[in-house]
């Protein structure tokens, strides 16, 4: 589902698998999830299979996947990459930072925001875009969330973000805009989607394109980054 999202040179690996064998973590990794609940041990370990295959995908030797701040993985040197699991999908994707200066992939349950949540999450702006068109139904996918979709979309561009960054960006601080995109599976829906950064950073441009899918449950968001966004006019490509 998220390679869907990306262009061919990105190395994905997804699984619906909810844990992994035991072995399957380096030393380094376990020390990480030592004391942690067997949730986040598996959501942890889970992702970072992923990871390998994406790794051997690429050529890589498999190595562990540690985090610095806000939980960033510390990809090999010259790999861009983003982590990503929710109950029943977990998935990598990796890029050799020639083609890719940063990138970000998220995926959720297609399921309503907890109460409360949307007002954190949604600005006015976009949730009256959603009044209207493209706002709802995916034939026989059902109506889409769409304040879920605001949710994983802003963690895409986030994790695009804080990388080049190293500072928070909050919910508020990007306004998106989505396009939803005629489908010939009636089980899925998508669509591309930008952000439009309301704090912005020299080492990003000031809007961002993103890609977005609703699928068997799950809606899953990607942005891609390239290194020549500038010579491209300041505008990229999910």
């Amino acid at each position: 589902m998220i390679e869907s999202l990306l262009p061919a040179y990105v190395s994905c690996a997804a699984t619906r698998e909810e844990s992994v064998p035991d072995g399957t973590l380096f030393p380094e990794e376990e020390a990480l999830v030592a004391r942690s609940v067997p949730k986040r041990r598996n959501d942890f370990a889970t992702a970072r299979a992923c990871a390998r295959r994406a790794m051997g995908r690429l050529g890589l030797e498999p190595v562990a996947v540690l985090h610095g701040k806000r939980g960033m993985p510390l990809w090999p040197e010259g790999i861009v990459g983003s982590l990503t699991h929710c109950d029943g999908y977990r998935a990598a994707a990796l890029a050799r930072d020639a083609y890719a200066l940063s990138l970000g992939v998220d995926a959720e349950p297609h399921a309503p925001l907890p109460e409360g949540v949307g007002e954190l999450v949604v600005r006015p702006s976009e949730r009256a875009r959603f009044a209207g068109p493209p706002g709802g139904d995916a034939g026989a996918a059902g109506a889409i969330h769409w304040d879920r979709l605001v949710f994983s979309a802003k963690e895409s561009v986030f994790k695009t973000w804080y990388p080049l960054t190293l500072t928070e960006l909050d919910f508020d601080e990007a306004d998106l805009t989505f396009h939803q995109e005629d489908d010939d599976d009636d089980r899925a829906a998508g669509g591309t989607f930008t952000a439009r950064l309301l704090r912005t950073d020299p080492a990003l441009p000031p809007v961002l394109d993103g890609k977005w899918r609703v699928e068997d449950g799950i809606v899953a968001t990607a942005v891609l980054l390239r290194p020549d966004w500038r010579e491209a006019g300041g505008a990229q490509e999910g």
